[in-house]
């Protein structure tokens, strides 16, 4: 079966729906609400993958940095509402119905739930509700402890579930423009790549490290998400969260961010 070129996922992560204390940025979550309310009415299908739950709840919770599991699990509990609750009304602001569906690995990897997560997703886009899909951090360890995430700050989440979905398109908004030929942190000439065509070890080897401290998934992890939903046929492209009107450019089919092509 092909893909649905009017179904758009799009990965946002903790550095942009956070503050540099770590606070939520109601800012960030009403300009995305905003964008993503105006690319449905345009008629495209919409699926929100998003990060932030353990950063909000830490906040919430007056936790520091480096505390144990337990806490981290109770943290994304609380943060997971918190998030969801400005989601609600931000989104609402602008007419739209939301849903919430939290993942496990497990989910993707037994057929019957497979099945099921397709069923529901497809209900939900056909109904004109917005998905906003989580790791269920609360009870799943994997992505906070390993050193290789497993969802990498749900960027990976986010590949499998434009592969799930059929989506024609996949765009991750990290924290800067794209892939730059060099870090642009550290060097300020870099040239940002608006295309690549393949996703090689010369391509790993200009992502870098870590991610932003608030957040867990750095640009590596971004372009592992990509090789994969790239080699299932769909589009990815890394772009600034901070900018989330580029969307609007993307979907038209202008240069903004990085584009990875969709290969079959």
């Amino acid at each position: 079966m092909g893909l649905y070129q009017n179904r758009i996922v799009i990965k946002v992560g903790t550095s942009t729906l956070t503050n540099e204390w770590g606070k939520s940025d109601f800012r960030s979550f009403d300009r995305l609400a905003c964008v993503l309310s105006g690319v449905q009415n345009m008629g495209y299908e919409v699926i929100l993958v998003s990060s932030g739950a353990i950063a909000v709840g830490k906040n919430k919770l007056n936790l520091q940095a480096a505390e144990s599991m337990r806490h981290k699990q109770a943290a994304a509990a609380v943060g997971q509402c918190s998030i969801m609750f400005l989601y609600d009304k931000f989104f609402g602001d602008y007419d739209k119905t939301i849903a919430q569906i939290l993942l496990n690995a497990d989910d993707m990897e037994q057929e019957e739930k497979k099945e099921n997560l397709i069923h529901t997703f497809d209900t939900l886009l056909e109904l004109g509700i917005i998905p906003v899909v989580n790791e269920n951090d609360s009870v799943s360890y994997t992505e906070i402890e390993s050193d290789e995430k497993l969802f990498g700050d749900n960027d990976m989440l986010s590949a499998i579930v434009a592969v799930l979905c059929r989506a024609g398109k996949l765009i991750i908004l990290s924290d800067i423009d794209g892939l730059y030929d060099s870090d642009p942190r550290l060097h300020p000439n870099a040239k940002l790549l608006s295309r690549v065509e393949c996703i090689d070890e010369s391509k790993y080897a200009l992502a870098g490290g870590a991610g932003s401290r608030r957040g867990t998934g750095g640009m590596r992890t971004k372009l592992k998400a990509a090789e994969l939903a790239v080699s299932q046929g769909i589009d990815t492209i890394i772009a600034n969260g901070r900018h989330p009107d580029a969307i609007y450019e993307i979907i038209r089919g202008g240069v903004s961010g990085t584009l990875f092509p969709g290969k079959l």
